[in-house]
């Protein structure tokens, strides 16, 4: 076998990082037409882009995220929910998917399917300061629900009504 020369070794990593930086640059640009098309408000075309791109690509975190935003955007919830499941399947330790996920269950009113979501999310990255913040809203709605409850149960009780008159404007 013959040794590499100096040059040549050097000829032979150059290549590697062309070839390399080459790959990652098709990688990107699936995502990011994707994403292009999406934000031009073709998202027909968008999912048909990062479609092919998870074709050749099925394990890319950032094509199957972006593939979860474009069923969010089709209004395709229920498709949405299993992208981000199997992505948080999949990539437990990245908050986002969690996140997209907790949101679409508050949309269809599942509280609590929401704040396990985000709890987990907020386990995977402590520091995820949106998730914080959504899981106080989630608590607040479920809040506003209990004390709608109450309200149903003692409708005298002047103080439960304004407990959920104050959680609503906080929602708001």
């Amino acid at each position: 076998m013959r040794k590499l020369s100096r040059s040549g070794w050097l000829a032979a990593v150059l290549l590697a990082a062309v070839l390399l930086a080459a790959a990652v640059a098709v990688r990107a640009d699936g995502v990011d037409d994707a994403r292009a098309l999406l934000n031009k408000g073709q998202s027909a075309a968008a999912l048909s882009r990062i479609d092919a791109f998870l074709k050749d690509n099925p394990k890319d975190a950032r094509g199957r995220f972006l593939r979860g935003v474009i069923l969010v955007e089709q209004h395709k919830s229920d498709e949405a929910i299993a992208a981000f499941r199997a992505l948080n399947e999949e990539r437990p330790e990245l908050p986002e998917p969690y996140n997209n996920l907790a949101v679409l269950y508050a949309a269809k009113g599942r509280y609590e399917d929401a704040r396990r979501v985000l709890e987990t999310a907020i386990l995977a990255h402590p520091g995820y300061a949106l998730a914080h913040e959504n899981l106080g809203d989630i608590y607040a709605r479920m809040a506003a629900q209990s004390y709608e409850r109450a309200g149903k149960l003692d409708p005298k009780a002047a103080g439960v009504r304004t407990k959920r008159e104050q959680i609503e404007r906080v929602l708001k």
